[in-house]
């Protein structure tokens, strides 16, 4: 292949090692046939499973890198971790992108480009690559997080530097006899532990909606179901009395029953880091699910200002994460808020599921502040008397008054 892309110009050599994010899709595929042969390097793929892989995938992924040519393949199993750095404060933080995404796809490439990072340092790797393109959020994720982690290693980038096609990649990977699907789907679609995105040609504009058959969870459950969902410190420790060793097996469990409903399905508009506008489909039933019932929770066991600030400390987590910024020190400190405000986030909640949609039937915890022995809101009260709210009222709205007596007088004078 021609190379006419002076981005593509780098100070490597052949035999120089070259760590690459592998998939074991066309643009990846791509990029380990292009820098072996074209380039003459040294390649070490890696694939990250952020919980969108099964053992089987993951096996014919394997082959299929070695069957293309790399030096060596590497498989990270990283779903526990993925939890346990990212997913827990979005769960804690209760975030949903512009009130609608559970960041998905955004959470987990910054998974994976940390561990190919750690990856190319453990190698001594010369330069790192991925097969982004240069129209999207990704670069940008990858990119930053290798400038930060492994400065000085070179990052190359086939997809975005030569500006391909996907028909030239698949005219080039054919005139190499690679053999693999490269018949085009119709939707495009990314799973992981945090929800599934969807993309088709329904959002490339900013009208339609997915058709029911681009969903990868099909709807098959018809009946009412209730769910019991058990927090321990803001944790998902147990569902319908069952207990998990680990909370992504809670998750994983709560996708298997919520996601034949067809619950969690919806498109998302937003801001690329790029700052151009886009739709992407999303199915992610568990994590709405599971964050709407911890918000269910919070509420009932948080105080007024413990709720509010979260709120604006985790709109910012999550818009910075997005954005790629997962090792700003700011990202430390505000977990560390997160992380606090749960001491009292234990309970249960029952949730009710429906075809295409769930609601929160209501919560038990020994730390409800709605307590009824407290008083029933709108009925009766132990804590004060009628004559305590009648001052309080008063005193409540003093500045106010004082305010429009202030005003009332320079008028009559003017």
């Amino acid at each position: 292949m021609s190379n006419n892309s002076e981005a593509q110009q780098t100070g490597l050599k052949a035999g120089d090692k070259v760590v690459l994010g592998f998939s074991g899709g066309l643009d990846t595929t791509f990029c380990v046939k292009y820098l072996t042969e074209e380039k003459g390097y040294e390649v070490h793929s890696i694939i990250v499973n952020t919980g969108g892989f099964s053992e089987e995938e993951l096996k014919k992924i394997e082959e299929h890198a070695y069957n293309l040519g790399v030096k060596t393949h590497t498989t990270i199993d990283a779903v526990k971790g993925y939890y346990d750095r990212i997913i827990k404060y979005l769960i804690f933080g209760n975030v949903l992108k512009n009130n609608t995404y559970p960041l998905s796809v955004s959470a987990e490439r910054l998974s994976q480009a940390l561990h190919i990072a750690e990856h190319a340092k453990k190698l001594n790797a010369d330069a790192v690559a991925h097969g982004s393109t240069g129209a999207g959020n990704d670069q940008v994720r990858f990119d930053m997080i290798f400038h930060i982690m492994i400065p000085g290693v070179e990052i190359i980038t086939p997809i975005r530097d030569l500006k391909l096609s996907r028909e030239q990649e698949i005219d080039y990977l054919k005139s190499k006899g690679v053999e693999m699907n490269f018949a085009k789907a119709v939707y495009s679609i990314n799973k992981g532990l945090w929800g599934t995105s969807v993309g088709g040609k329904e959002t490339l504009s900013s009208k339609g909606m997915l058709p029911e058959e681009a969903w990868p969870t099909q709807v098959t459950a018809s009946e009412a179901r209730e769910l019991q969902l058990e927090f321990r410190k803001g944790e998902l420790v147990k569902v319908d009395g069952k207990e998990f060793s680990h909370p992504t097996e809670a998750i994983q469990y709560v996708q298997s029953i919520a996601g034949p409903y067809g619950i969690g399905r919806d498109i998302h508009v937003g801001d690329t880091i790029i700052g151009i506008k886009g739709r992407v489909g999303f199915e992610a039933a568990a994590p709405m699910v599971i964050l709407k019932a911890h918000h269910a929770l919070e509420k009932h066991v948080l105080t007024k200002w413990q709720l509010g600030w979260k709120d604006q400390l985790a709109q910012f987590y999550g818009n910075w994460l997005h954005e790629g910024q997962i090792l700003d020190p700011v990202m430390r400190d505000i977990e560390a808020f997160l992380e606090s405000s749960q001491k009292s986030v234990t309970g249960t909640v029952f949730v009710q599921l429906l075809p295409y949609r769930f609601q929160v039937i209501g919560i038990e915890s020994p730390f409800d502040l709605m307590s009824s022995k407290f008083g029933k809101y709108g009925e009766m009260n132990t804590g004060w008397s009628g004559e305590d709210v009648r001052g309080f009222s008063k005193i409540f709205g003093n500045q106010t008054s004082i305010y429009f007596q202030v005003q009332e007088d320079n008028t009559s004078n003017a």
